[in-house]
């Protein structure tokens, strides 16, 4: 009798153990596709190796609808897929494709997404106030985006902070300070959006 009740309860905790591997697999895959479609938005600048992108968007609110350790799985998946030579990253920037692309100029930015991905799902748990919340997790992330790419870019091109400062973050902070806004008020929407669904159900 025992057996006969076991088993259909170990083939439920398998199905659902499966859906549930195949439903994270499939969020990861989207997620980063959505940061692949937005790195080819992009406008290269005459004074600088770093291209204007909506990376950074895509990074921010993946970070603000997911857990932080799906956020950071995503954006290693993103990496690992542009490192393996697909097109995932900003496209006719002359720094080749693959590891070449990712230990470029820019390489700083890009290996910053997976903890900034994080650090912004962290944040938007612990301040759980409404779109203030989410915009100061968002911002926050963006900081770490821009540090990152500010040293390393120092480090790749052996120059000082100061002038790697003004060609990694100076002429992207207002564009950046937009896309935090951007990704906080849709996180924010698409929250209500759910929340108004669960109810209804």
């Amino acid at each position: 009798m025992e057996n006969g009740i076991s088993r259909p309860i170990a083939s439920e905790i398998a199905n659902s153990a499966a859906q549930k591997v195949l439903r994270t697999a499939g969020m990861m895959l989207a997620g980063s596709a959505f940061v692949a479609v937005s790195s080819h938005v992009a406008l290269p600048l005459w004074f600088t190796p770093v291209p204007l992108t909506l990376q950074p968007f895509a990074v921010l609110l993946l970070g603000l609808l997911m857990g932080p350790g799906l956020a950071a799985a995503t954006l290693c998946a993103y990496l690992l897929e542009g490192a393996a030579g697909l097109p995932v990253f900003a496209p006719g920037l002359g720094f080749g494709a693959g590891l070449g692309h990712l230990l470029g100029p820019t390489g700083g930015y890009l290996m910053s997404y997976p903890a900034a991905a994080a650090l912004v799902a962290v944040l938007r748990r612990k301040l759980r106030s409404g779109f203030t919340g989410a915009l100061a997790s968002a911002a926050a992330g963006n900081i770490v985006i821009l540090l990152c790419g500010m040293v390393w870019l120092a480090v790749w091109t052996h120059g000082s902070l100061g002038s790697a400062f003004a060609l990694a973050v100076l002429p992207f902070l207002p564009g950046d300070a937009l896309k935090v806004v951007a990704a906080a008020a849709l996180a924010k929407g698409l929250d209500r959006v759910r929340r108004k669904r669960q109810s209804n159900h």
